[in-house]
């Protein structure tokens, strides 16, 4: 049962009135006769822009490859080997609609990047072509949301513009994640964002329905999409055992190619499915499993990546990570390396780029790490440091690593996360 603000008072207001009651020695039947308590004066309503936040992160990290590689095959976001990164300076404006409202209620969020991490988040025809160092501008988000009371008892939550994907378990902002690199899921199996629209139907106190509509993986309109075809995502959340276990499962299905390379681009499509499982099961141990498979019409190629994660709270501050992953490009379509600025960019809308693929290889990847909370000191609102070691490897003879000189990798890896 949902309590409302009301229903919260009025219970807290009995409480209170039993409270005095044993104090003084009356019973409650009589406390009430007794001394009728005057009517409580009721709160102003906040205003709409009370609600409104911003705020900014900055992330820096380095990664130490002994191999020292001039990229990080299979990382992208720390793909510079033995060289220090500003990976991101993240500000946001957002004002985020509460997840326990009852009526209409609206929400939105504007976010900016300025960063190495910039040369793969961006949307094709914003901000692609304004500067080509390692370190670019990026609008990583730009919408509005909408929750609507209608349809069935939790209402319907709607949001419209430019967004991150909700695919997959590891996201954008580093700061819900538990690692500095990312997993091959997240660098290859999955979008980054999306221009369009998406609506989740809260179905049931369990189950929400989600579906929209966009012109694709990581573009918009007008220009900024390489092919003319728009692109989908459709699926499902569970929120089961009190919240200690949610499933999320979604695909985007849409053509991907770009025309200028890809005859009849529109007519072939890609598949990219996703789902994860996150059990809370202790109060110190979480577990999530991801699972994804990808498919191109035209490339005729497949992939498909399943990860498992660990989070182990070992105090206050500190926790710590593992994940195991194994991830396989049955063709060598979907891994890459792209060691120019606007290589990722330019391989996305068909121009000429230097990719560094990877063969048919099945990639094997497992890392562990600290993830440090220590007291925020002055102006800082949290700070993070997440040590980590990782060890990638090729599962089937290949050797991918060290521009085809290895079969696997060693890196040690160290960021830090500060909000203002």
């Amino acid at each position: 049962m949902k309590l409302t603000t009301n229903t919260l008072a009025a219970r807290r207001s009995i409480g209170a009135a039993l409270g005095l009651a044993a104090l003084i020695g009356v019973a409650p039947a009589q406390a009430q006769t007794a001394a009728p308590a005057a009517p409580a004066t009721p709160a102003p309503p906040a205003n709409w822009s009370d609600s409104i936040k911003f705020g900014v992160q900055i992330q820096a990290g380095i990664t130490a490859n002994g191999d020292a590689p001039k990229t990080n095959f299979g990382s992208l976001f720390n793909d510079k080997a033995n060289s220090p990164l500003i990976n991101q300076g993240l500000m946001t404006l957002s004002r985020v609609i509460d997840p326990a409202a009852t009526g209409w209620e609206v929400g939105f969020k504007l976010q900016g990047m300025y960063g190495s991490d910039a040369r793969y988040t961006k949307l094709l025809g914003v901000l692609d072509k304004v500067k080509h160092d390692r370190y670019q501008p990026d609008l990583v988000e730009a919408n509005i949301t909408v929750h609507a009371p209608v349809l069935t008892e939790g209402g319907i939550d709607f949001k419209a513009g430019e967004y991150t994907t909700p695919l997959g378990f590891e996201t954008i902002d580093p700061s819900t994640n538990p690692f500095y690199s990312h997993s091959y899921i997240f660098n290859f199996g999955l979008p980054l964002k999306h221009t369009g629209a998406i609506a989740t139907v809260h179905a049931t106190s369990m189950l929400d329905v989600i579906a929209g509509v966009d012109t694709g993986i990581n573009t918009t309109f007008g220009g900024g999409d390489n092919n003319t075809a728009m692109g989908g995502i459709v699926g499902f959340g569970l929120n089961l055992m009190d919240g200690a276990v949610t499933v999320l499962a979604l695909s985007h299905i849409g053509p991907e190619n770009p025309k200028r390379t890809v005859p009849n681009a529109d007519k072939y499509l890609r598949y990219v499915n996703d789902a994860f499982l996150t059990w809370k099961a202790t109060e110190k141990l979480t577990l999530t499993t991801e699972l994804n498979f990808i498919h191109d019409d035209f490339a005729k190629a497949s992939a498909w990546g399943i990860a498992q994660y660990g989070a182990y709270v070992l105090g206050e501050q500190t926790t710590l990570n593992g994940r195991l992953e194994v991830f396989g490009d049955s063709k060598g379509f979907f891994v890459g390396s792209f060691p120019g600025n606007s290589d990722f960019v330019n391989a996305e809308l068909g121009l000429p780029a230097t990719v560094l693929g990877g063969t048919h290889t099945t990639y094997g990847a497992a890392t562990v790490g600290i993830t440090y909370k220590p007291a925020p000191v002055g102006p800082l609102a949290s700070l993070m440091l997440r040590p980590e070691l990782r060890v990638d490897t090729a599962l089937d003879k290949t050797k991918p690593f060290n521009g085809g000189k290895s079969g696997s990798a060693v890196m040690i890896s160290m960021d830090a996360i500060l909000g203002f």
